[in-house]
């Protein structure tokens, strides 16, 4: 409950970030649909990439551990978007299963199932997509879709819109690093991505 009252107030102090489009397209007492749009100049292949790397872009302070760089996507389905908790004991270790890959369409859609942060405390299940579409005149398009329904304990107004701005956040972070890998890739410098197996190979773990 702690984490829902923090993201109550950055929303109602104006410190959350949020991309180009965001809106609440949808509430009800029992459900909510977040929607957030961007375009980067990357590329539908890099945008991917990027995507499926959250350590290179989630925001540390929305993370279990406090550290982004515990953050991995396995882009198949049945895949695990999981966060490591780390002990000074090695075999003490624990984990966060943030959520499940129902689909991976390289280049083309991300969907997972699963309750982001706090509303995983919460009898309540969410349906993330994000869809990645070339643009004509260049770059791609992203469309960032969270659609959560369940038994609300708080005021879903007030709720939807601070995930919202938390999604529109994570969003502009992919985008900025999707620019930035861009950007490397044009200048033919290394990837600054951990992983940068083949396409084909990235249905495995």
């Amino acid at each position: 409950m702690g984490r829902l009252k923090i993201l109550l107030a950055a929303l109602a102090a104006g410190i959350v970030a949020v991309p180009a489009s965001a809106e609440v397209t949808q509430t009800s007492p029992g459900h909510f649909v977040s929607r957030n749009t961007a375009s980067t100049t990357a590329d539908s292949t890099t945008v991917w990439r990027t995507l499926i790397e959250p350590a290179a872009w989630w925001e540390d302070a929305h993370t279990w551990s406090g550290s982004a760089a515990n953050l991995s996507i396995a882009p198949q389905g049945g895949g695990c978007f999981c966060e490591r908790l780390s002990a000074q004991e090695r075999r003490l270790d624990g984990s966060v299963q943030h959520m499940t890959v129902v689909m991976a369409q390289p280049m083309k859609l991300l969907r997972m199932t699963g309750a982001l942060g706090p509303l995983q405390g919460e009898p309540v299940n969410g349906v993330l997509t994000v869809t990645i579409e070339p643009r004509e005149s260049g770059g791609t398009a992203l469309v960032w879709e969270y659609a959560v329904a369940g038994h609300f304990r708080f005021p879903v107004d007030s709720l939807a819109r601070s995930v919202d701005a938390v999604m529109g956040v994570q969003l502009g972070r992919l985008v900025a690093a999707a620019n930035s890998e861009g950007e490397r890739e044009e200048e033919g410098g290394d990837s600054g991505l951990a992983s940068t197996r083949p396409l084909a190979d990235q249905g495995d773990p």
